[in-house]
């Protein structure tokens, strides 16, 4: 059997494990690698060897900055405030809750934001007379929105650069990603403000007054202008580039451990493993698939249905979404990547706007549960189900398609 061939049978075979969930999402991450080094696809060093890749460490330090933060009492004093500016009005709340969020899950992934944030939301959902079923769907679809903005707001964004720089190409900037994000982030917003009708409701809810008195462990409130202090000086680093990206996140986990933010403990709890397990299993496959040219062969398979460029960037996108929804989308945007520049070399296009339209398609998903980690995280504690997830979510998904089909090719032509 040829390379190319094995090399789609592992992709084929993690995209049913991933849909299935037979096994742990995070087993079938690493077994990924495993099946490329028996089978001779790739040298086990290179096929293990992203362990150590820069956005894998990346993110791992991002959570551990982002946990000294929440853990210093920062979340809860932002609560406050929310409910202070919101006044009497349930819809400004809304609206400031979503801007909030999306913003800081911009800056510190949108997963480990809905996740601390959560308990959060729901209090403050009580105290003004609000269903938690009401407000927690569009603050997982705000934080998916806000994390798109920058290099390290979510997973996808990151696994796009990676494989951008695979294949010596130029990687996005920390901020190049906002030309779209933002549009989406706002328009997002505007849609679910207006569209207040679309949000599930729950009959028998009953207003709680009482305020935020969340039991989130140890709050160390002394501690609060150490962790905003070196936020500070991690985002200020990584947007002026005077410390490499890497470094900066690097330096701000360390710096968060031993001024006292957070305890050795708290910071291994803090990292998302799923998501570190996704990004070190499934690069190796970008790798693989480019070196047997299975990628290519897949490519050519979509460039034969479609030659206009903005009908390949339809089909790429359209088919990440479709994917997205029912797997997670840090492996959607690891399996998609690759496929996206081989597709635009034999199209001859620019391989950027494409691989923006995956990064965009991985993240910007809204008609399942599992179709991010902020859709997971809402699930259970709002009592949504699937159908919850579709008749919020259709309208804001074709919305999503549209803005990029407009302002991706505006902003990265063809």
């Amino acid at each position: 059997m040829s390379p190319e061939i094995i090399t789609l049978l592992i992709l084929l075979s993690a995209s049913i494990l991933f849909f299935t969930e037979v096994i742990p999402i995070p087993v079938t991450a690493m077994a990924v690698p495993v099946a490329l080094s028996l089978t001779g696809i790739l040298e086990s060093e290179a096929a293990f060897s992203y362990w150590g890749n820069q956005w894998v460490m990346l993110f791992l330090a991002m959570f551990i900055v982002g946990e000294g933060v929440f853990r210093t009492g920062f979340a809860g004093y932002i609560g406050e405030r929310i409910l202070r500016l919101a006044g009497g009005s349930s819809t400004r709340f809304l609206i400031l809750i979503m801007f909030v969020i999306g913003i800081m899950s911009a800056f510190l992934n949108n997963t480990g934001t809905t996740a601390v944030f959560l308990p959060i939301v729901i209090s403050m959902s009580h105290k003004k007379g609000m269903s938690p079923r009401t407000v927690l769907m569009p603050v997982a679809y705000a934080a998916s929105l806000g994390g798109t903005m920058t290099v390290i707001g979510t997973p996808p964004n990151a696994i796009i650069n990676s494989t951008l720089e695979t294949y010596s190409l130029e990687a996005f900037g920390f901020f190049e990603f906002a030309r779209v994000g933002g549009v989406m982030f706002v328009a997002g917003i505007i849609f679910l403000t207006l569209g207040k009708k679309f949000l599930p409701e729950d009959e028998e809810f009953e207003a709680d007054p009482e305020s935020l008195n969340i039991d989130r462990g140890e709050i160390r409130h002394d501690k609060m202008k150490r962790s905003m202090a070196i936020l500070l000086l991690v985002l200020v680093a990584m947007i002026t580039g005077f410390i490499s990206l890497l470094t900066a996140a690097m330096l701000g986990a360390v710096l968060t451990i031993i001024s006292g933010c957070i305890t050795v403990d708290e910071a291994f709890s803090a990292v998302n493993w799923t998501t570190i397990f996704l990004f070190a299993g499934m690069l190796p496959l970008g790798t693989a698939m480019e070196k047997t040219g299975s990628a290519l062969m897949i490519a050519e398979g979509i460039t034969s249905y479609a030659s206009h460029p903005l009908l390949i960037f339809a089909a790429i996108f359209l088919i990440t979404v479709f994917l997205t929804n029912f797997m997670s989308n840090t492996a959607t945007s690891a399996l998609m990547a690759p496929i996206g520049i081989e597709v635009a070399m034999a199209a001859g296009m620019n391989p950027h706007p494409l691989l923006l339209g995956v990064a965009m398609a991985s993240s910007c998903c809204f008609l399942t549960p599992v179709a991010t980690p902020p859709n997971a995280l809402v699930l259970g504690p709002a009592d949504y189900s699937f159908i919850d997830y579709l008749k919020t979510g259709w309208m804001l998904q074709i919305m999503v398609f549209i803005l990029a089909m407009i302002f991706i090719p505006l902003f990265f032509p063809f």
